[in-house]
């Protein structure tokens, strides 16, 4: 009986303490503070490999189309009857296997009239997702809506080299310096500056907000400090920028050099500051106006962008690079020395 009861004791004395078990519960506490920080750093990594893996897709998707064509696809074509010129992105859908949503892809038509039959209902193209021009790092993966609720535009973060300030002139018809022409097509042998030494796609944020129209006429002199944007302001736009891949525009599916990347273009609007981008005055919209841009490649990554060269190479760009490096990076014949940061 005895050894009975010196066993129930010694069973009952096996377990926790209330103070071990809290110590227990800080010491797991601890570790996962810890190890939560690694796992995070983890997952951006693959994002930004994942990032940099749809990039070579969609250089390497413009070199296939330039092989089939020789000639590089416009950055904006426009329809006969329509101002509602095309995307570079829409052009290289079959080069990016996304061969269903391209076969629904008329370029004789604005893209707003461009439909697709789904289960026997016809859907616009522009509504559609296309997974390669997201990067996974974007919080607002989701469609724009029309005024009944339903999907009708989805955006985009791989965007076009559309040179430094000037995009396009509708008078002359000639576009800015950037790798891929407005309204014309080109090919390699008109990059002077070398295809490793030349930008062809960076990273841009969905849904920014954006000026637009102010309609300026003549020249205008590229801006030296982003403050001067909020004065040359225009028609606010809140977050409809980089929403329609389907949209050849820049402020659509391009981008400029005028600032560094990710560099704070701060306007404040009824005590709201909004990092924006900028345009004169948008592609097709006037037969006189220039269309000046700042649009500035933006990324989800920590520390900069990720960006394709046009020799088809990805690289990450840091948002130290000096201005002048990366404005000279956007020219195709500048004939700039320059050394590409790695």
């Amino acid at each position: 009986m005895a050894n009975r009861i010196a066993n129930l004791d010694h069973r009952k004395n096996a377990g926790f303490t209330l103070v071990e078990l809290l110590v227990v519960i800080a010491i797991i506490g601890i570790l996962i503070g810890l190890l939560l920080p690694a796992v995070q750093a983890a997952r951006e990594a693959a994002r930004r490999m994942s990032c940099q893996n749809n990039l070579k897709q969609v250089i390497l998707a413009v070199h296939t189309y330039e092989s089939s064509m020789k000639r590089l696809p416009a950055a904006w074509s426009r329809p006969s009857q329509s101002p509602d010129g095309w995307s570079l992105q829409a052009r290289i859908l079959p080069n990016i296997e996304a061969l269903g949503l391209a076969e629904g892809v008329n370029f004789s038509i604005g893209y707003k009239q461009a439909t697709i039959r789904v289960n026997n209902e016809r859907l616009p193209i522009s509504s559609f997702r296309v997974p390669t021009y997201l990067c996974p790092s974007e919080p607002l993966d989701f469609a724009r809506v029309d005024n009944d609720g339903n999907p009708y535009y989805y955006p985009l973060n791989y965007a076009y080299n559309a040179g430094i300030w000037k995009v396009y002139s509708p008078i002359d018809q000639q576009s800015g310096v950037g790798a891929f022409k407005t309204n014309q097509t080109s090919r390699f042998r008109d990059i002077l500056d070398g295809l490793a030494n030349t930008l062809a796609f960076s990273e841009v944020k969905a849904w920014t907000p954006y000026f637009r129209d102010l309609g300026q006429e003549g020249k205008m002199d590229l801006p030296q400090v982003s403050s001067e944007i909020c004065l040359l302001a225009g028609s606010f736009k809140i977050e409809t920028g980089h929403t329609e891949w389907v949209d050849g525009r820049v402020h659509q599916s391009g981008f400029t050099t005028a600032f560094p990347p990710n560099h704070k273009v701060l306007c404040e609007l009824n005590d709201v500051e909004y990092d924006v981008d900028w345009t004169n005055m948008r592609e097709g919209k006037s037969s006189d106006r220039t269309t000046y841009a700042a649009i500035t490649s933006r990324s989800h990554h920590t520390g900069g962008v990720n960006a394709s060269l046009l020799d088809g190479s990805v690289r990450f760009v840091t948002e130290s690079i000096d201005r002048q490096l990366w404005q000279d990076l956007s020219t195709r014949a500048g004939r700039e020395v320059v050394q590409v940061p790695e």
